[in-house]
């Protein structure tokens, strides 16, 4: 069985991609354990697509999925309902994470958990380079996560989270969000499932090449936290049989 799957979802990543992809390379190759690499792209309208082909071609252990609607999302789940790993990673393309830092979500560092939610905000953890502007926007959505969902969490949007295998196949298949609230649904889906969940401490880097679109983005996931709560009260997260 496959220990660990990273699930790389792609937009428009032509310039970052292939420093990623070698740095998930290096780090692979250190370990001991089965790993496949996912790279999942969907809407873009670069060569994203062919990078990611061209390198999966030299690496056996990746693989490419392609789907032409937006919404990273929808490729996360595209990407974690495909995967085989008994642990299933889910990392931004930009690596704003170092990537030797998946080992803090992993046994023998962390164990006993359904669901690993890496934090900028928990105990440990570590900024650098982020505008005070960035940092305000995230502590707003936070505020609004805990005004409109749940209390328990600093930072839903950090785009590293580590999913035990069974739990990932139960959260995604009823996953509905294709934007970027999507991990607030994730996390309330979980909550509401009794899952436990951890947060891990992370060091994080700015990407001042992000896809956030400051205002469109903004008014869409207050839309979107206002409808997970009208899902849950409609039955839309009930388990598929």
């Amino acid at each position: 069985m496959t220990h660990l799957s990273i699930v790389i979802p792609a937009y428009n990543e032509e310039r970052r991609l292939p420093n990623t992809l070698r740095a998930v390379d290096s780090y692979i190759s250190e370990q001991n354990y089965t790993t496949e690499v996912i790279v999942v792209v969907n809407g873009s309208t670069d060569n994203t697509l062919e990078v990611a082909q061209e390198f999966a071609a030299e690496h056996n252990y990746v693989r490419v999925l392609h789907d032409h609607k937006r919404g990273k999302g929808r490729a996360v789940r595209l990407g974690m309902i495909e995967a085989l790993g008994k642990y299933r990673f889910m990392c931004d393309a930009d690596l704003s994470m170092p990537i030797h830092e998946i080992d803090r979500f992993l046994p023998p560092k962390l164990e006993n958990y359904d669901v690993a939610v890496g934090s900028r905000e928990a105990l440990g953890s570590t900024r650098y380079n982020e505008p005070i502007f960035t940092h305000l926007r995230g502590r707003i959505f936070s505020n609004l996560v805990k005004l409109f969902t749940m209390q328990e969490f600093e930072d839903t949007q950090c785009g590293f989270k580590c999913f035990r295998d069974e739990v990932a196949v139960d959260l995604f298949s009823i996953q509905q969000i294709d934007g970027m609230s999507f991990d607030v649904e994730l996390l309330y889906i979980a909550k509401q499932r009794g899952y436990k969940i951890v947060e891990v401490a992370i060091d994080w880097y700015f990407d001042p090449e992000s896809k956030v679109r400051m205002l469109d983005d903004s008014l869409k996931m207050l839309a979107d936290l206002i409808l997970i709560r009208r899902n849950w009260r409609y039955g839309k997260y009930e388990r598929k049989t």
